[in-house]
């Protein structure tokens, strides 16, 4: 371990925010001084303070980062979904799409802005995208094989997991189809989503499955939503990079 190294305090501070350690994270943040880490430690400030809900401090701090940051206009796109300015969210994700090429973060992002504009059409067809690109770069990620019967192995909470957005995607199509009370295909979503045990899974998962099944059993699902109330919240919306 090499605590006083910069790239590590980074990591360090990353890790706390990905536990929802936000005072924690954002005080490690302050004690990298090297310029070569500012860019990506204001970003991370930036999403330390969106998480704490402290918007003001979260658009300071986007808004001292470069124009041509590719990660400015997502960043920004989140803030203004985060005040409900969905339409304008929309054309942030959009652009930073365009900008990039395609990025299953965004990608979801953009799915999400159509979701709540109630546009569930496309919300649809930007999860499918994600689902196609996540079951053909990565086949060992099981895809759909829980709801083929198949026994498969869980595949854990890794990077890549996490990069492709699929728990994102599934969760999202499991919503709209639940509000289309379309609950057969809902509850497959749910299945088709890549495999992990059950002490593994997000709050939204958790929370998903909870409400989808609740009427075939009633006792687990008011078990996992009574979990579910101590937890820390589970963002939506992702910052970059992050």
């Amino acid at each position: 371990m090499i605590p006083e190294n910069n790239d590590y305090k980074l990591c360090h501070a990353q890790s706390l925010y990905q536990a929802c350690m936000y005072e924690e994270a954002f005080k490690v943040t302050e004690e990298i001084i090297d310029e070569d880490c500012r860019s990506n430690v204001t970003k991370l400030q930036a999403a330390i303070k969106y998480g704490q809900e402290d918007l003001v401090s979260a658009k300071n701090l986007v808004d001292s980062c470069p124009v041509e940051d590719p990660d400015t206009e997502a960043n920004l796109g989140c803030l203004l979904y985060k005040e409900e300015n969905y339409e304008e969210a929309l054309n942030k994700f959009s652009t930073s799409l365009q900008n990039l090429g395609f990025r299953p973060y965004l990608a979801y992002n953009v799915a999400l802005c159509h979701y709540r504009l109630k546009e569930y059409g496309p919300a649809l067809k930007y999860c499918a995208d994600i689902i196609e690109r996540g079951i053909r770069d990565h086949p060992e990620l099981s895809v759909g094989m829980q709801t083929e019967g198949i026994e498969v192995r869980s595949v854990g909470n890794t990077l890549t997991l996490h990069e492709t957005s699929l728990t994102e995607a599934f969760n999202l199509k499991a919503a709209i189809e639940y509000q289309l009370k379309n609950m057969d295909a809902a509850r497959e979503a749910l299945t088709d989503m890549p495999p992990r045990a059950e002490y593994e899974l997000d709050a939204v998962t958790l929370h998903n499955q909870a409400l989808m099944n609740i009427e075939q059993n009633p006792a687990e699902g008011f078990e996992k939503l009574q979990f579910l109330l101590q937890q820390n919240p589970f963002p939506p919306e992702t910052f970059a990079n992050l």
